[in-house]
């Protein structure tokens, strides 16, 4: 929502909106003349439509506003025009040649590896994405070309309304379980999505795209290079860096080095890669701007250092996020980084929706234990009510079922968790905090 509205302010129009938390993001739209009100009431419509005495006046919620809202019955009340906020940003997407970016994981990387491959290669971009870009230091960012480059959520099945140049899908597994109610209905929106779209980039690596997309794309891999039409097979991988070969149809075009650690993201870079390609970006161009390339916030973000312990924030909050995370870290604990050893890893996770804790509760547990020692944060609703059964309690049944005796401490609030890394954590502890709530 702050994106589309930073992006739209820029581009003339007056704009205006609320909410109740004062961080950066809102200190920045106030910055540039929108108005914001620290809280939601009726009294905000009305006094916005008073000033304005405009007939061109539009609501934008977003599927987290719920019916009960009072500036949305307000809204209604006076026979306002209310919009989702899919409808404005495909209103901003037919303005531009678009490169949509979907998928399950690795969107918001995927989105702004794209991002910082144009603006490096003087494609000046508009950006909207999910979270900081390390070259704009924003989420959003209004370029002079022709191209915008957007991350698109499908947890609401909204995707669907977009008609994109180049689609994007990073990967395909079940999520989102308070919307979809199956495999099939989010494979069905998805293939709609494709199918809307002049071009496709697709993950070949994930077994659910190559089984049920069912549009022509351009497959993107790191395992294979026969009948790939992006490859990147990787040559060493450390803590600190991933090097690969880089294949176009099969045939070796040349080495890569990202500055980046994981399989994962050697795959999202890949598809930044692919969709530079097929937007008429050079190879050339393209290689020597990769050592650009950073992580947005909150993946994988290194805090800092406290009391001697590494302290790394990560917003994973499904289960595959969750093992691909691990994995990364266990791969920089064995490269002494921060010039000590790392000890152990302790995990502080705050589980995101009852409804995803139901439905992946043994992927939750699998993953989670092979942490050393885990933190249980109270679960973020995402404004769902509470499920009867589930809980941090069910999650901690569950991993202690398959890791029996792995130390799992399950806190009240916050401010336990400072007690407990205080009381439960050493120096040289690596202690990695995820979720994509408030945590």
């Amino acid at each position: 929502m702050s994106g589309i509205a930073f992006i739209l302010k820029q581009r003339g129009y007056s704009i205006s909106g609320s909410d109740k938390r004062k961080n950066n993001v809102m200190k920045k739209l106030k910055s540039i003349g929108i108005t914001i009100f620290d809280d939601q009431k009726s009294s905000n419509i009305t006094q916005i439509f008073q000033n304005l005495n405009e007939e061109n006046f539009v609501i934008v919620i977003s599927s987290a506003i719920s019916k009960d809202n009072p500036e949305l019955k307000e809204a209604y009340k006076n026979n306002l025009e209310v919009l989702h906020r899919s409808d404005i940003l495909s209103f901003l997407i037919k303005k531009y040649q678009s490169i949509l970016v979907a998928g399950t994981h690795g969107k918001t990387t995927t989105s702004s590896f794209i991002s910082t491959l144009f603006l490096k290669n003087d494609e000046d971009p508009t950006v909207i994405i999910g979270g900081i870009l390390p070259h704009y230091k924003s989420n959003s960012y209004l370029g002079k070309s022709k191209f915008i480059i957007a991350e698109i959520d499908e947890s609401d099945g909204t995707h669907i309304k977009y008609n994109g140049d180049i689609a994007v899908i990073t990967n395909l597994e079940l999520d989102h379980t308070n919307h979809y109610k199956d495999m099939y209905s989010l494979t069905k929106s998805m293939n709609t999505f494709a199918n809307n779209s002049q071009y496709v980039i697709a993950n070949y690596d994930c077994p659910n795209l190559q089984k049920y997309l069912t549009a022509k794309a351009h497959w993107c891999s790191t395992v294979k290079t026969n009948g790939i039409d992006f490859a990147a097979i990787p040559i060493s991988m450390d803590g600190n860096k991933t090097e690969a070969n880089y294949y176009e149809k099969g045939n070796l075009i040349d080495s890569i080095i990202i500055n980046i650690p994981g399989n994962h993201n050697l795959n999202n870079t890949l598809l930044a890669i692919a969709a530079s390609r097929l937007s008429g970006i050079s190879f050339s161009d393209i290689n020597k701007n990769l050592s650009f390339l950073k992580r947005p916030s909150r993946r994988f973000e290194f805090k800092g250092i406290w009391n001697g312990r590494k302290i790394v924030d990560d917003y994973a909050h499904h289960p595959t996020e969750i093992r691909e995370t691990i994995s990364m870290a266990r791969l920089i604990m064995k490269e002494d980084i921060i010039k000590e050893k790392i000890k152990r890893l302790i995990i502080i996770f705050q589980p995101h929706r009852y409804s995803r804790l139901q439905d992946l509760m043994d992927d939750f547990a699998n993953n989670l234990g092979a942490a050393d020692f885990i933190i249980l944060a109270p679960i973020y609703s995402a404004g769902e009510s509470k499920i009867k059964g589930i809980s941090n309690s069910k999650l901690r049944e569950n991993i202690l079922e398959k890791f029996p005796n792995k130390p799992i401490i399950i806190s009240k609030d916050f401010s336990e968790i400072k007690n407990i890394l205080s009381d439960h954590t050493n120096e040289n502890d690596l202690i990695l905090i995820m979720g994509a709530g408030d945590i």
